[in-house]
């Protein structure tokens, strides 16, 4: 592993970003890892500008240029975080995404949260209070490109309760 791919700031805390589509408890899960492993969370749904979440509100899908400010906010986030540790749960779907992410964080690790799409449209047809409507999955799901084996990373199922999702993430991040 490349010194851009070590998974800890520099006092050995990690600095995580929980990845995955839209209800795949990215949120539910980071806040858990947070509170296990110590470091400060931070949702990126809060980095989104009111626009953005406007439009996804409305059903319509953000393009490259509308994340690109959110992405330089989360990965700003990362950044100030990169020595004490911290955790963000973030869609991150695309690889490029990532690679905007570690620029800013090279020691950032990502844990992909994957599952069936019939159990997470499910999950957002059931979730009250959220701007993403279910009828986003879609789009989400054509956007997503899995984690290469060359990338800083874990894909872990979320067919588990949160608690055991973590569980499992803990035992099989690296070092």
């Amino acid at each position: 592993m490349t010194p851009t791919h070590n998974r800890t700031g520099g006092n050995g805390t990690r600095l995580l970003v929980v990845m995955g589509v839209s209800g795949a408890g990215k949120t539910t899960v980071g806040r858990l890892l947070a509170a296990r492993l110590g470091p400060p969370y931070a949702d990126a749904d809060a980095f989104h500008p009111v626009a953005n979440k406007e439009r996804m509100a409305k059903g319509i899908p953000l393009d490259d240029a509308a994340r690109a400010p959110w992405l330089a906010a989360i990965g700003a986030w990362l950044a100030q975080h990169a020595h004490t540790g911290g955790v963000v749960s973030c869609s991150a779907l695309k690889r490029r995404y990532r690679e905007r992410l570690l620029r800013d964080a090279p020691g950032a690790f990502f844990v992909h949260l994957d599952g069936s799409r019939e159990l997470i449209h499910g999950r957002l047809a059931h979730r009250t209070g959220h701007f993403m409507p279910a009828c986003m999955l879609g789009s989400q799901l054509a956007d997503l490109e899995p984690l290469e084996p060359d990338e800083p990373g874990i894909v872990v199922p979320v067919e588990r309760s949160p608690e055991q999702i973590v569980e499992l993430i803990l035992r099989r991040l690296p070092g």
